[in-house]
């Protein structure tokens, strides 16, 4: 019996679709606290994100208004990582789960675990029938995220498979598969996201590369493995 692992963000949904839902939690937060325009906060945190990206973006918009504190970020890092997020999973994420929905599905995902865990309940992940169970890594300590194989391993025993007998698909060639890939598992690359355009030494690449979860599926991946 083989074993489909996905990855979670940009593998099976748009992870900005969750940064824009974020920043739609902090532009009402600080329309109801500091009668600042909704619609003029979230215009200039998306341009902060486009130009500079996510590292400070609540800094540069409260400093913006005057109103910049420790305190005044640290709400809105709250009320960003605490909001229900309005996301959906990709239309072939939910067509592959489907189509794989007879063998084992887990999801292995690095990240602040209740940031992580509001993702996985929005997405209908936990009530869905194919996935058995949802990893996330962080809760078995930040030295066990990715590119650490431990949830992996943990798949294995869990399913009384060996790691040739696992496939996983994932986005960042930083991480995803350096950890894996000597001790076995097989290994999809999905080319969007913030690193479809990235390219690493051999050894960081997977076995399969494919643009669209609709190319998955098992004759694929390990007929790539023969050869």
């Amino acid at each position: 019996m083989n074993v489909f692992v996905f990855d979670l963000d940009d593998t099976l949904y748009e992870e900005l679709t969750y940064v824009r839902s974020g920043f739609h939690a902090v532009a009402r937060f600080l329309q109801a606290e500091k009668s600042i325009p909704m619609e003029d906060t979230l215009a200039l945190m998306m341009e902060e994100l486009r130009v500079n990206g996510r590292g400070k973006v609540f800094d540069q918009v409260l400093e913006h208004y005057g109103i910049l504190s420790k305190l005044l970020v640290r709400r809105c890092l709250q009320v960003y990582r605490s909001h229900r997020p309005e996301i959906q999973l990709y239309d072939d994420a939910r067509r592959c789960l489907n189509r794989l929905a007879h063998y084992p599905i887990y999801i292995v995902t690095d990240g602040n675990k209740h940031v992580q865990l509001a993702k996985l309940q929005a997405l209908g992940l936990y009530d869905r029938l194919p996935v058995k169970r949802c990893f996330i890594t962080r809760r078995y300590g930040v030295h066990r995220e990715k590119p650490s194989p431990h949830c992996f391993q943990l798949i294995c025993k869990m399913e009384q498979v060996s790691p040739d007998q696992v496939v996983y698909i994932g986005d960042n060639p930083n991480k995803d598969f350096v950890g894996i890939k000597p001790l076995g598992f097989r290994t999809v690359r999905l080319l969007r996201g913030n690193y479809a355009q990235l390219r690493k030494p051999k050894e960081y690449e997977a076995d399969v590369v494919l643009r669209s979860l609709d190319e998955l599926d098992e004759t694929v991946v390990f007929r790539s493995n023969e050869g």
